[in-house]
């Protein structure tokens, strides 16, 4: 339930409380008074049938009948009845004064025709001398008194009160009304009022709790919503915001430490070939290279390492540009399996003075093509193949390219006999500057960069790269890359395994 209906039924609860504890009480009190639950007007018809007068009234009521019993003579004056009338008028109330059946004198301030008819009869015992009655749609409450003219005629005087029931129950009840309905409301409020507290303010001051907390740098608590309205969502808002700030700052200090590791790493890398070129630069000035021999030795050296820095640099710049994605792709439709036999072709050429074999499998002679930046695909496979080499420590020395497919994604392999990869280092092998020899020997070990642009560059063409290895069982470098037509490619076989199996026999 939304806070803008909740408040809108709150405050219509109250309302709704306040005007039924009013009715409630009134009509109670009504019962209480009168004994009758059937109708509240025999409240009004009792209590002005037993008071129809006020104190004022009365007295000038007690004067007219002594004045009744002592001379009625006097009541057939007109001046006379006009100057009682004129006092009762002062307190709303009127005057009539009946001789048999014909009103003698009938009060000017209250003016009904139909008085006459209305009016009780004569009665000589005076039983009942004060009651009310209704003449048309008013309602009268009144004390009379019956007596006889000298003449003998029948005469009555009637001290006649117009009343509104309902204003006479608001003047009556109303100091009670009052209490009772202030009471209902501080009490009704005061039920509201713990209501709210318990449902907005309590959720906001904890709302207010974790921003002084996340102020203070404090990000290590958990902010569980307790309801699904509006403060709950913004509680679930604030969380959502909480945690990802926490993982942000993480994300910031593993950066920090990435950036301190990296200069580290580069430092190490830079500072062991700048040592040995100053180390035989040095003994070049001082004359150890005595002969031709030694020079063409020393100045090879030389040439050596201010190689490797320059590969180092051009991989860490390759890297950065492809990590910050600075570095363009220029894609293209490529037939994979035709990429995979030029680049099978190329590296057996090149490797085949060093004793490898190269082979070439793939799962289908037909074409298989894929979007992809030729150079791009090309450096990454080389760094793969490179990976192989220079970990590779059997006398039979094999590497393997394999091509296949998997659902909607081409696969794209390298596969070697060599000694595999440790368990503890497999999930790190693509980080950057990752190096299972913890001495960071460039002999083996390389920069450290190579598997590292090898997934940048997989992620860049939407694909991914893992790794498939165990300990003195080889290893295995697989490429995924989206399928750019899948309709003639979907059903191909896949022959990695069977291939990881030959290749596992012959190590």
């Amino acid at each position: 339930m939304s806070i803008r209906v909740r408040l809108l039924l709150s405050f219509g609860s109250v309302l709704a409380v306040a005007v039924v504890l009013l009715l409630m009480t009134s009509y109670l009190l009504s019962v209480a008074i009168t004994g009758d639950m059937r109708s509240i007007s025999s409240f009004y018809k009792i209590h002005y049938s037993l008071h129809p007068l006020t104190d004022e009234e009365e007295t000038i009521f007690l004067d007219l009948k002594y004045l009744a019993k002592q001379d009625p003579g006097r009541l057939a004056d007109d001046a006379l009845l006009a100057d009682y009338d004129g006092q009762l008028k002062m307190v709303q109330a009127g005057l009539f004064v009946k001789r048999d059946n014909k009103l003698l004198y009938s009060s000017p301030s209250i003016g009904e025709p139909k008085m006459l008819s209305a009016l009780p009869g004569y009665d000589a015992d005076n039983l009942s001398i004060r009651s009310t009655l209704n003449v048309g749609n008013r309602f009268f409450s009144y004390a009379k008194f019956d007596f006889p003219y000298p003449d003998g005629t029948q005469g009555s005087l009637y001290v006649m009160k117009e009343r509104s029931p309902f204003a006479e129950l608001v003047r009556t009840l109303l100091p009670i009304l009052g209490v009772v309905l202030l009471a209902v409301i501080m009490l009704t409020g005061l039920l509201l009022y713990r209501y709210i507290t318990r449902t907005m303010i309590r959720p906001l001051e904890v709302l207010k709790r974790s921003a002084d907390q996340i102020k203070e740098g404090d990000l290590q608590f958990e902010l569980k919503p307790q309801s699904r309205d509006e403060i709950g969502q913004l509680s679930q808002s604030f969380e959502e915001m909480r945690r990802r700030l926490k993982e942000s700052i993480q994300l910031q200090l593993q950066y920090e430490e990435n950036r301190k590791s990296l200069i580290s790493n580069i430092s190490h890398d830079l500072k062991t070939p700048i040592t040995t070129i100053k180390g035989y630069v040095e003994g070049i000035r001082d004359g150890l290279a005595d002969t031709p021999d030694k020079l063409e030795k020393y100045v090879g050296t030389l040439h050596a390492k201010v190689t490797d820095m320059g590969r180092l640099v051009d991989e860490l710049l390759l890297y950065s540009k492809l990590d910050l994605r600075r570095e363009p792709y220029s894609f293209e439709r490529v037939d994979l399996m035709a990429f995979a036999r030029d680049a099978a072709e190329e590296s057996a050429l090149e490797l085949e003075g060093k004793g490898f074999i190269v082979d070439l499998d793939v799962a289908s002679p037909g074409p298989l093509f894929v979007m992809a930046d030729r150079s791009k695909l090309m450096r990454a496979l080389g760094n793969l193949i490179q990976n192989s080499v220079k970990f590779m420590n059997r006398e039979e020395k094999r590497i393997g390219i394999r091509v296949g497919t998997e659902g909607a994604h081409a696969l794209l392999a390298v596969e070697d006999n060599g000694p595999g990869i440790p368990a503890e280092s497999l999930p790190f092998i693509f980080e950057r500057f990752y190096r299972g020899d913890a001495s960071r020997n460039s002999e083996t070990g390389g920069s450290g960069l190579g598997l590292a642009i090898a997934k940048q560059i997989a992620e860049g063409h939407r694909g991914s790269i893992e790794a498939v290895s165990a300990s003195g069982e080889g290893a295995r470098m697989i490429i995924r890359l989206p399928l750019a037509d899948t309709g003639s490619a979907a059903d191909a076989a896949i022959g990695l395994q069977t291939t990881k199996k030959r290749n596992g026999a012959d190590g």
